[in-house]
């Protein structure tokens, strides 16, 4: 059977990359592309370059994303059934790329950033390792990189729930209210670069009321039609 390709999006903190990472222990010969952390190394690395954030941005489209991240020697590697970057020929803190700061900086650079050579590039990468594995896809416009997913999920969920959710990411080291008013203002940039588009087969899945990632997980799975899953 031709293996497939289920891209993954959602909104800030709803939880998508922990569903991602269940999803490739319950989908037999699976591997999870994390787009989303490939861009936050690229700009992470950007910014700790001494590039400020608001010269970034007024740059525009004469910020090609790729050529950043071929300037920083970034790549990409697959260690336990996923895409794991790699700065330099070490290995990113994923704690880092996640902080509050690289993820607003993502938010503010990645609607107006010439992204057009890193999509090619993530859709080659797509296709290669289709050729031996299904293949989630985790980040923002998973459907501009590539259009031909059989599955398309949004994982949604309401922002109290979102909240509580980035408070325990971040081990309660800042208050409700600061993560709070960083999720609106994420949301904010976020739909205004139209990020959060649906397209025709997108499937909304809302998991405000799931108690673990497991209940999350098999909602997803529950709009899966393969035969290993059955």
């Amino acid at each position: 059977m031709e293996n497939i390709v289920i891209g993954i999006e959602g909104l800030v903190g709803a939880g998508k990359t922990s569903i991602c990472r269940e999803l490739i222990k319950e989908i037999p010969n699976t591997i999870l592309l994390n787009g989303g952390n490939l861009y936050r190394a690229i700009v992470y690395s950007m910014i700790q370059n001494g590039s400020k954030l608001e010269e970034l941005k007024k740059q525009g489209h004469k910020l090609d994303i790729k050529e950043m991240m071929d300037l920083f020697k970034i790549q990409i590697k697959i260690e336990n059934n996923e895409t794991i970057i790699y700065i330099n020929n070490k290995k990113v803190d994923e704690d880092a790329i996640q902080s509050k700061e690289a993820s607003l900086a993502v938010s503010t650079i990645g609607g107006s950033a010439d992204n057009k050579n890193l999509f090619n590039f993530a859709k080659n990468l797509i296709d290669n390792l289709k050729e031996n594995h299904n293949v989630i896809v985790s980040g923002r416009s998973v459907m501009k990189i590539y259009p031909e997913c059989n599955y398309h999920f949004f994982i949604v969920a309401d922002l109290e729930e979102r909240v509580k959710r980035k408070c325990t990411q971040y081990n309660n080291t800042e208050t409700a209210n600061e993560i709070k008013e960083n999720i609106i203002k994420r949301d904010s940039l976020q739909k205004e670069a139209g990020f959060y588009e649906y397209s025709p087969i997108t499937v909304e899945i809302d998991v405000t009321n799931c108690n673990s990632v497991l209940e999350s997980t098999k909602k997803v799975l529950g709009e899966l039609k393969l035969p290993e899953l059955i």
